[in-house]
């Protein structure tokens, strides 16, 4: 069971406050927790629509859970190779630079 996530809360409450509820309730409560695809393939899935978009910003989080939703390295390496002739090179190479710290910082 992956921990909840309070990121809309936690950056946005008191500013968006509705926001901050559908991002940490619908999205990551609802959304997440439907039993129809598995946590792997939902990080997976949510990998390549942001890699696709360019959207960096968000890549951190989502390869962390993706590592705790048991995409290894070899496999996520694949996933970025697989999406470089899709969605562009630039997109590749960014996700990669960010995908490459979390796949190799140390367990502390």
């Amino acid at each position: 069971m992956i921990e909840k996530v309070t990121a809309g809360q936690d950056n946005l409450g008191d500013f968006a406050p509705e926001f901050a509820a559908y991002n940490d309730e619908i999205l990551f409560g609802e959304v997440w927790e439907n039993p129809t695809l598995t946590p792997k393939n939902r990080s997976i899935i949510t990998l390549s629509a942001l890699i696709s978009k360019g959207a960096t910003e968000q890549l951190s989080f989502h390869f962390h859970r993706a590592k705790e939703n048991g995409i290894s390295k070899e496999e996520v390496s694949a996933l970025i190779t697989h999406l470089a002739f899709y969605v562009g090179w630039p997109n590749a190479w960014s996700a990669f630079n960010i995908a490459k710290e979390i796949y190799t910082e140390k367990k502390q």
